[in-house]
């Protein structure tokens, strides 16, 4: 037997106590991560994930969603799905019911239907309003063919500065969830969910619902999955370089190091923040990022709460800026 765990993005922490009640109860891994995941997707204050995100620039929220599971490497995606709150548990479906990793668009939302989920509006008022704001912000010209070309003007700003556009937004433009499981039996597994770039141009897929780039799991090695600019990532393959790196003999720290260092390579002049969260087959767990000031949440079955620690940085020379509890 081994020690239960959980390993996530910070905005994770408010599934964390339904998690450990299903590890700590005998769970799958796979049944936590896509739990702790789920109840991160229903609350509307998250503006990044799920119900209440933030919408596209037409106004239609589009949420993109990935399991797999570390022990037989099987996975399941959708993508740019409208009108479903819980993506990760339609993503699971179709692990579970289909020949096929990944679904997207009304492919998406159609499967949702036949498998019973409940369609709902996604937009609350809140995100409404956000979205409402920026958009007036950007003195929005009525012209059809004058307004796409203005948004795509604006979503080259976002990309260029999405910590600034989140201040003049008043809340979060990009961001994830993503969790990490490992159960009593040893198995690994993945969660991830977004809504995505706030405004992005209605129909682009970021890292999230991409196995081996967005999130990687295979219980021989670990595990490992991002957030933040998801075409970074996708680029990069960066879950799976994590993995792959571990399964060539690096021990986590340095694989996560060796991962984060690749994102320097790419000649992205939209290259912005990109965080990884990984754990390894025997219960290590770390955070890296290209940017200073992140954080991660983790949780073994023997805690009462969940911990938050620092994520390593790794600046543009490679050099890992360590605190102290990195290591």
């Amino acid at each position: 037997m081994t020690t239960p765990m959980l390993v996530a993005s910070r905005n994770a922490a408010v599934g964390f106590d339904e998690g450990m009640r299903l590890l700590r109860e005998g769970a799958s891994a796979l049944d936590a991560a896509s739990a702790v995941v789920r109840i991160v997707e229903d609350n509307p204050e998250d503006h990044t994930v799920g119900y209440g995100g933030l919408p596209n620039l037409l106004g239609d929220v589009e949420l993109d969603a990935m399991v797999m599971d570390g022990r037989t490497l099987k996975a399941g995606a959708v993508a740019a799905l409208k009108g479903f709150r819980n993506p990760v548990l339609v993503a699971r479906k179709v692990m579970e019911e289909l020949p096929h990793v990944l679904l997207a668009g009304e492919g998406a939302a159609r499967f949702a239907r036949e498998m019973g989920f409940e369609e709902a509006e996604l937009l609350t008022d809140e995100a409404r309003r956000i979205w409402q704001e920026r958009l007036t912000a950007s003195d929005v010209p009525e012209d059809v063919a004058r307004y796409y070309n203005h948004m795509r003007r604006f979503a080259r700003d976002l990309a260029r500065d999405p910590e600034q556009a989140a201040k003049d937004a008043g809340s979060g433009v990009m961001g994830t969830v993503v969790v990490l499981a490992r159960d009593a039996q040893g198995n690994i597994a993945v969660a991830t969910s977004t809504s995505g770039w706030a405004w992005k141009y209605p129909g682009r897929v970021g890292d999230t619902p991409i196995p081996g780039a967005g999130g990687y799991a295979d219980n021989r090695y670990g595990a490992a999955a991002c957030t933040g600019r998801g075409e970074m990532a996708m680029r990069a393959a960066t879950a799976r370089s994590v993995v792959l790196y571990m399964k060539m003999g690096l021990p986590l720290w340095n694989a996560a190091r060796e991962a984060t260092i690749d994102l320097y390579a790419l000649d992205d002049e939209f290259a912005n923040v990109l965080t990884l969260y990984a754990m390894d087959a025997h219960g290590g767990h770390v955070g890296f990022s290209n940017q200073p000031g992140r954080t991660y949440v983790f949780q073994t079955a023997e805690m009462d709460a969940p911990e938050e620690r620092p994520c390593t940085f790794v600046d543009a020379d490679g050099k890992a800026h360590i605190r102290s509890q990195d290591m």
